[in-house]
């Protein structure tokens, strides 16, 4: 391209790809001749589907998945113990993002709760929802640090916006404080999207590490109000597929 006067034009209306692929666009509208009305529409289409899979990387790059695993490489005949069809179900009506409903991935270290978990965050980043992956042990210590520079609210706030949450190993590590728990009850009573666990205790165990009886009652029945349980406790030990981001 060697008009810059346009090029500056392309520049500001961040119409990236018609403005790499200028020469290329041209010279095949001189070979094939289409329509006007086919050669805009083109144009459209490609800037359209450019930008939306811009948009969907940042949002799997933002998401701060570790491991990206997808449903389409979970080992299920690895797992004959788990409800296949159920896990099936549910990723391809996509009701758990669409309702939204809770999921509950419960069962010992290693039967593949994560990459099930993932695979779902993924789907629903994917279908055009924000989302977020993070440890238990994560949140907890971020909750906990922003009472001190009392920023809670803003940080909850954050959680409360992601369509789909995914908190990872609940439970695998004792709350230190009561304040720690009661953040915790705050942030899941007060979400409406849908959130993600995965989980090697059964909710019965929760009291144990929120080390407090009547908060892990009032925050199981408000996170089991709505909720899928895909039990695992009789899974055994896999390893699932990871993939590198498409």
């Amino acid at each position: 391209m060697k008009d810059e006067e346009l090029e500056a034009q392309l520049k500001y209306l961040r119409l990236k790809n018609l403005l790499a692929d200028w020469d290329r666009i041209i010279d095949e509208a001189d070979r094939k001749k289409p329509s006007y009305t086919r050669f805009l529409k083109d144009v459209v289409l490609r800037e359209h589907d450019l930008k939306r899979e811009r948009s969907r990387l940042l949002r799997l790059k933002k998401a701060q998945i570790p491991n990206v695993w997808v449903m389409e490489t979970y080992p299920f005949e690895k797992q004959p113990k788990l409800a296949k069809r159920k896990c099936m179900e549910l990723y391809d009506s996509k009701r758990y993002l669409l309702t939204p409903e809770n999921v509950a991935l419960i069962g010992p270290t290693g039967t593949g709760k994560t990459g099930l978990a993932t695979a779902y965050l993924v789907h629903a980043i994917n279908s055009g929802a924000t989302g977020r992956f993070i440890l238990f042990a994560d949140l907890i210590d971020e909750l906990f640090q922003a009472v001190a520079d009392h920023s809670e609210k803003r940080v909850i706030k954050r959680y409360l916006q992601y369509d789909c949450l995914v908190i990872d190993e609940l439970g695998y590590e004792e709350v230190d404080s009561q304040i720690q728990a009661g953040l915790v009850f705050r942030l899941l009573r007060q979400r409406k999207k849908c959130t993600v666990i995965t989980s090697n205790l059964g909710f019965d165990e929760w009291p144990k590490f929120l080390k407090n009886q009547n908060l892990a009652a009032a925050l199981i029945d408000k996170f089991t109000a709505n909720c899928h349980l895909i039990n695992m406790l009789r899974c055994r030990s896999i390893t699932p597929r990871a993939i590198p981001p498409a």
